[in-house]
């Protein structure tokens, strides 16, 4: 039992010593490092990955291998390289690089032409070695804001990217509906598109009964119309006739002719033996069959049928007044006031005659004279139609039709209902296939990532402008103030790089410049948590730049650390 015991207290004091041993042992190892890397000797301005370069000897050699130099040259402020490696510390070579080391931050390569100029541009102030500027160490502040943006990066990719993976089952899921849709709708097309022959071919059937009925209706009163119009021809010759025989001897003469001044041919007011023959197709008189088949044609168009004289009545009789409707007495004071006006026109004298020449031609007033005649005539002709003949206005109506063309025109009237019917569903189906196809040839991105896009505007507004973009339809423009909306391009395509299409988005063949292209905008995608526009410009004429933040882009990758070379500790 002692003996075991002994035994643990050795164990446990060995595990003290060699825990005290590797301790020692760690950190010896540690101050070895410190000092070789201490001792790790390069030029100012060299990074520590070109230090094999910078090995102090007696020669140095330039990278473009233009030269070998003594060691002693590098760094001495004069350009002896072609490529400028022998002075990376100083300002000597115009197309040298200096190397901030930036510990604490990321490292950088500046122009050599930037070293000594007073202006820190390396974050560890190593550019300005001089001391003449003395530059704050901000590296370790810079560094800190540089991980802070690179997390909010980080998490703001990772939200991105839940939503785009919610973006993508819609997208799926979308396209998958479509799908079962398509195929009920390709059955459907074919049903609807059976119905619709069918009725149109029972619509064919029930309109050639219906078109005969109505034919022979229209035939039957074009037919009549005809008859009653050669009726009032008739009549119309007949009294003309009748008229123009004063003598009523069966014949019409061309004396009783001339007293009808409408038929003066030379506008002399006088109708001459000549001109009353030339009526009469060169006769003297003329019977009722010559008159109605070859004078009536000529002269019917400026005949003039006398306006009827009022009877007078029989000597004895009386004609009793008509009663007056009773006065107001306001209507006699206005009626006293026109009688004074009448009587005060009445005592006004008589304008003076006026010159002949001023009247001007007693033979032209006549000619205006007949002219208004004429015109007045033809207005009363208007009025009462044809000689005659009954009103325009009056003119009779074509009959009903009878109970079996209207049976026939119901019967016709519910096939077409029935065909436009079947019609419309027919193509509505067409439609809504022709929409899915093409929903489905469109290309929405890996995944169908970007269907949510789809039917969707957004709008961004700037000082002047209110510009808004509908993915996959139209990008466009209208001023604030108000006013027609512009069209700045329809959506063309995917124009991003070889190695990501999908970074841009390209509308094109909007509305064209005065003496310019045609309008364009290119769409950049960038990942963010919404889908806004962020940012719009126009680079060049009428050709546009948009910046769209969307989840859609988002990748599930964490953001490399940005380094140049190495980070400097």
């Amino acid at each position: 039992m002692a003996a075991m015991k002994r035994h643990v207290l050795y164990i446990v004091r060995l595990k003290r010593y060699l825990s005290s041993y590797l301790g020692t042992i760690l950190i010896l190892v540690s101050l070895i490092g410190s000092s070789v890397r201490a001792e790790v000797g390069r030029p100012r301005g060299v990074a520590i990955s070109k230090s094999s370069f910078y090995k102090p000897g007696d020669t140095f050699t330039c990278l473009d291998n233009s030269a070998v130099l003594p060691y002693s040259q590098v760094n001495d402020d004069y350009c002896d390289c072609k490529d400028g490696t022998d002075e990376p510390g100083t300002s000597a070579c115009p197309n040298g690089f200096f190397h901030c080391t930036n510990a604490g931050h990321k490292p950088m390569y500046i122009p050599s032409s930037r070293v000594g100029d007073s202006i820190c541009d390396c974050c560890d102030g190593t550019d300005e070695y001089s001391g003449e500027v003395i530059c704050d160490n901000t590296c370790k502040e810079l560094g800190r804001a540089a991980k802070e943006e690179r997390e909010r990066k980080k998490q703001l990719l990772g939200e991105g990217y839940e939503i785009r993976k919610q973006y993508c089952e819609q997208g799926k899921t979308a396209k998958e509906e479509k799908r079962s849709r398509l195929e009920q709708l390709q059955y459907d097309k074919v049903q609807s598109e059976t119905i619709r022959n069918d009725m149109e071919a029972l619509k064919n059937q029930a309109e050639i009964p219906e078109k005969e009925a109505k034919d022979k209706h229209q035939q039957a009163w074009e037919a009549e119309k005809a008859s009653r119009q050669a009726n009032r021809e008739i009549d119309q010759i007949t009294s003309a006739f009748k008229e123009l025989d004063k003598n009523g001897d069966q014949f019409m003469s061309k004396e009783e002719l001339q007293l009808h001044p409408e038929m003066d041919i030379d506008n002399n007011t006088v109708v001459s033996d000549t001109e009353a023959k030339e009526h009469l197709e060169d006769n003297d008189q003329v019977d009722f069959d010559t008159f109605k088949d070859k004078v009536w044609p000529n002269i019917k168009d400026i005949y003039r049928s006398p306006e009827p004289v009022a009877e007078e009545p029989p000597e004895g009789s009386t004609v009793e007044p008509e009663e007056s409707p009773p006065v107001d007495p306001e209507m006699e004071v206005d009626n006293d006031r026109d009688s004074e006006e009448e009587d005060d026109d009445e005592a006004s004298p008589t304008p003076p005659t006026l010159p002949a020449d001023v009247m001007g031609n007693d033979e032209d007033e006549d000619e205006y004279s007949d002219g208004d005649e004429d015109d007045m005539e033809d207005d009363r002709k208007d009025e009462r139609g044809e000689e005659g003949s009954p009103p325009a206005q009056e003119e009779e109506k074509m009959p009903d039709y009878d109970e079996e063309t209207k049976k026939l025109i119901e019967d016709a009237a519910l096939s077409r209902a029935n065909f436009d019917e079947a019609d419309k569903r027919f193509r509505d189906t067409e439609k809504e296939l022709n929409d899915i196809n093409s929903f489905l040839n469109m290309d929405l991105g890996p995944d169908e990532v970007f269907y949510p896009l789809k039917d969707q505007c957004y709008e961004f507004t700037d000082r002047e402008y209110i510009y808004k973009l509908c993915p996959f339809d139209q990008a466009s423009q209208r001023p604030k103030s108000g006013g027609t909306e512009t069209n700045l391009g329809r959506w063309g395509h995917w124009a991003g790089p070889e190695n990501n299409k999908y970074e841009n988005m390209k509308f094109e063949k909007g509305l064209n410049c005065w003496n310019g292209p045609d309008r364009s905008v290119l769409v950049t995608l960038h990942c963010g948590t919404n889908n806004e526009i962020v940012s719009v410009a126009e680079p060049n004429r009428c050709e546009y730049t948009f910046n769209f933040n969307t989840p859609a882009v988002c990748i599930d990758t964490t953001p490399e650390e940005p380094h140049d070379e190495h980070d400097e500790l």
